[in-house]
């Protein structure tokens, strides 16, 4: 029970954080531009520092076996949530196709698992952002258009999630550690990205009216899928791996039952796809999250 109270009090502690985003926002604090910037930030610099943080250990076979078997893992459940997504979702309901297949492992998971494994356990979950991300901009951009001519290599190159990723892989397998002054930059920086996320999610959410998150049925069913399905499905997936890698499997399953990426929302309003839609999917899912995530993990760390 330590683990489950552990994981709820790191939710509604986000939760406040989201909660402070929504003040700064309908207080004119922060305007939509500040809140896109901020989330500029994240993007560049915030969560690759997460990142590079995460592999800035020294090197041993436990960690080497480790990261492959995490690897595997991510790759396998984002294959199955793509699958589930596919079944329960037509192609004209692109975003929704989007906003189930893909959780917020990096703004929401990434916290939650440094907060409640450790920092060796975000050494693992960098695999599924950094492959969560590469299926993004190319499936997910797909689903959302319909036009293979949107794809570009070019951004999957400059991807500064990818970059960061293949950056710690490489100081993790170099015989070289950072300066003390640097490796306590990237701490620092890491340190913000679970608050600052959440305050980001909190602008997105003071932009919609609130009674308008429960009007959209498909908002209802996409969440279901995202919160409750595919986790559900991901612990079955789970158990094909030996119970000597529990951390590594709870850690997969954070990220894996996390609410919807906020990307589908910047996407969809990149591409001209129902933004307001994606928005209320993205919010809804992250208040919803609060409850279901530590049932759903806290449940797994005994069966597992």
């Amino acid at each position: 029970m330590d683990f489950i109270f552990l994981l709820l009090k790191q939710n509604i502690l986000m939760f406040m954080y989201l909660l402070i985003g929504y003040y700064l926002y309908r207080k004119k604090l922060i305007s939509t531009s500040g809140s896109a910037d901020l989330g500029r930030m994240l993007l560049h610099i915030i969560m690759p520092a997460a990142i590079l943080k995460s592999y800035l250990a020294d090197y041993s076979a436990r960690l080497l076996k480790g990261l492959f078997v995490s690897f595997v893992a991510a790759l396998l459940s984002l294959l199955l949530a793509i699958i589930i997504s596919r079944i329960f979702f037509s192609k004209e309901h692109g975003i929704e196709r989007f906003s189930a297949a893909f959780s917020n492992a990096g703004f929401i998971g990434i916290p939650l698992v440094q907060m409640t494994l450790g920092q060796e356990a975000v050494f693992y979950v960098s695999s599924f952002v950094a492959l969560l991300n590469i299926l993004q901009w190319t499936y997910g951009i797909l689903v959302l258009t319909q036009d293979r001519s949107v794809l570009s290599f070019h951004k999957l190159r400059t991807n500064p999630i990818i970059l960061s990723f293949l950056g710690g892989l490489l100081l993790f397998f170099l015989p070289v550690s950072l300066p003390d002054l640097l490796d306590g930059m990237i701490g620092t920086l890491a340190n913000m990205n679970g608050p600052l996320a959440m305050m980001v999610l909190g602008t997105y959410l003071a932009q919609v009216p609130i009674k308008s998150l429960f009007t959209e049925p498909i908002v209802y069913r996409c969440i279901l899928i995202r919160l409750l399905v595919i986790p559900a499905f991901t612990i079955v997936l789970l158990f094909l791996f030996p119970t000597e890698y529990h951390t590594i499997k709870l850690t997969i399953l954070i990220a894996a039952s996390a609410p919807v990426g906020s990307n589908v929302a910047i996407f969809a309003q990149l591409y001209q796809n129902n933004y307001i839609r994606a928005v209320k999917e993205v919010c809804l899912s992250t208040l919803l999250c609060i409850f279901t995530l530590p049932a759903i993990v806290g449940v797994a760390n005994y069966i597992l």
